[in-house]
C-alpha cells in the first residue's frame, strides 16, 4: 500500500514539473497606458513643470525574452509660459507668451531587456521583474491656437518591466522624444539665434508613464524546441 501510494504522489509531482516546465510564451502584446508629458523648449525651465495627463495605446512584438519591438500612439497636451523662465525674449516682454497645444506621439521603437523576461518556468533562467531600455523612431503632431506643427522625432527612454502573470504584464517607463521642429510650442527661435544641426535649438518632451499589456499569441511548442 506505502508503495502504491508513494508511486502515485511521484507520478503526480512529475505530471506538476512538466506542466510548469511547459508554460507557453507568447509573441504578442497589447494593452494601454497613462502618465505625464512634459515639454522641454524655450518656455519651460525644468523636467517636471508644467507637467500634463497622456493615454497610450500600444503593441509589443516579442523576439526573444530579451528583445521586442513597442508600436504605440500616444495622445497628450503640452504647456509652457515665457513668464515662466528667466530668459530674456525680446518678443515677450509687454506681454508674455503662454501656450497649450495637443500632443499626438506614434512611435516604434526596440527595446532590449537586461534579464530575460518571462515567469521562470517558460524560460530558464528568466525573471519576473527585469529593467529594460528602448530608443527608436517616432512622429509628433502638435496643435493648438491656430498654430500646428508635425516632424519626426527620436525617443530613449528606460523603464521596468514585471509579470503579473503568465499573459499579464505591468511597466513603468521614462523616455524624451527629441524633436526636429522648434515649432512644437508655436514659436520658432524665439532667440533670432541661427543654428544648425538636426537637434539644435528644438523643442522635445518627456514622458512617465505606467502601462499594463496583456499577452497572446501562444508560440509553437515544435518551434520552441527546435530553437532548445
Amino acid at each position: 500500500m506505502n508503495r502504491i501510494l508513494a508511486a502515485v504522489i511521484t507520478l503526480l509531482t512529475l505530471s506538476l514539473q512538466v506542466k510548469a516546465q511547459s508554460d507557453p510564451e507568447y509573441l504578442m502584446e497589447i494593452g494601454a497606458g497613462t502618465g505625464m508629458v512634459t515639454y522641454e523648449g524655450d518656455f519651460n525651465d525644468g523636467i517636471f513643470s508644467e507637467m500634463q495627463p497622456m493615454v497610450t495605446v500600444m503593441a509589443r512584438r516579442v523576439l526573444n525574452p530579451y528583445m521586442a519591438f513597442r508600436l504605440s500612439a500616444s495622445y497628450g497636451k503640452i504647456k509652457g509660459s515665457s513668464a515662466n523662465v528667466k530668459t530674456y525674449y525680446p518678443d515677450y516682454q509687454t506681454e508674455p507668451y503662454e501656450f497649450s497645444n495637443s500632443l499626438i506621439d506614434v512611435s516604434l521603437t526596440y527595446e532590449y531587456n537586461f534579464w530575460p523576461y518571462g515567469t521562470g518556468r517558460d524560460y530558464r533562467g528568466a525573471k519576473r521583474l527585469t529593467p529594460f531600455v528602448f530608443g527608436g523612431l517616432g512622429f509628433t503632431s502638435a496643435s493648438g491656437k491656430g498654430k500646428s506643427a508635425a516632424t519626426a522625432n527620436v525617443p530613449l527612454g528606460l523603464g521596468i518591466k514585471y509579470k503579473v502573470g503568465p499573459r499579464v504584464n505591468l511597466g513603468l517607463e521614462w523616455a524624451v522624444h527629441f524633436s526636429l521642429s522648434d515649432k512644437l510650442d508655436g514659436v520658432a527661435d524665439p532667440y533670432y539665434v541661427k543654428s544648425s544641426g538636426p537637434f539644435k535649438n528644438t523643442d522635445c518632451y518627456s514622458a512617465l508613464q505606467l502601462s499594463l499589456t496583456y499577452s497572446f499569441w501562444k508560440k509553437c511548442r515544435v518551434c520552441h524546441n527546435q530553437d532548445e
